[in-house]
């Protein structure tokens, strides 16, 4: 347990000390009014008379995330839509869980750069510069790596046993796109000849990637 609120602390000290990459907050809080249907860039703020400190709570990256996928791993936001104080603050967070074996496939995060702390296990992890070359390493328990901001990068438990990290942002919603899936299963999608071209495969190819990589039907 201690080890865990040093894990958290650690995160949140990292965090506050990044430049934000949200825009600044002009008054003392502005809890996230979530449901006023109005769109801006965040949310609209709710009455602080109705702010409880609910708005502030969040306990859901307490215990490992439930992995029911094909690349063995899970993520568990704590960002505004988890916690609407963060509205206007700049900082979220999130814990990421990973089978032997798993990964967090190649993804970037527009509005954010990440530190992860490495609470289980060891992973190999890395990210891709714009002139291609790729930074990467192997980090264990204990251990601090940075992604940054819009870069795409990735995380692989080449372990026999779990792994978890803890996953701190400079931006209340960091957004995020995993690369395969925003190619192959966007909606609309998109057209086979870019694919085909892209990548240099043929459209049977093309198919045989997204039926992969579309939503299992409950």
């Amino acid at each position: 347990m201690a080890a865990m609120v040093s894990a958290y602390v650690f995160v949140f000290l990292a965090l506050f000390g990044m430049v934000a990459s949200d825009p600044d907050l002009l008054q003392d809080l502005c809890v996230a009014n979530k449901a006023a249907g109005i769109k801006v860039n965040g949310f609209p703020c709710k009455d602080e008379v109705n702010v409880t400190e609910a708005d502030f709570f969040f306990s859901g990256l307490a215990n490992p995330g439930v992995i029911n996928n094909s690349v063995g791993s899970a993520v568990t936001a704590a960002n505004v839509e988890k916690i609407p104080g963060l509205n206007t603050l700049g900082v979220s967070l999130a814990r990421i869980d990973y089978q032997p074996g798993g990964l967090n496939p190649p993804h970037t995060h527009p509005r954010g750069t990440e530190i992860i702390f490495v609470l289980e296990g060891e992973l190999d992890v890395g990210f891709i510069t714009t002139s291609n070359k790729l930074i990467s390493k192997s980090v264990k328990k204990g251990d601090v790596f940075v992604f940054p901001k819009g870069l795409v990068h990735f995380q692989k438990n080449n372990g026999e046993k779990p792994a978890s990290v803890l996953a701190g942002f400079n931006s209340q919603l960091p957004g995020t796109q995993s690369i395969a899936a925003t190619l192959f299963t966007s909606t609309p999608p998109v057209p086979d000849n870019v694919l085909t071209k892209a990548f240099q495969i043929g459209t049977k190819e093309v198919d045989k990637i997204k039926n992969k990589l579309a939503p299992k039907k409950s």
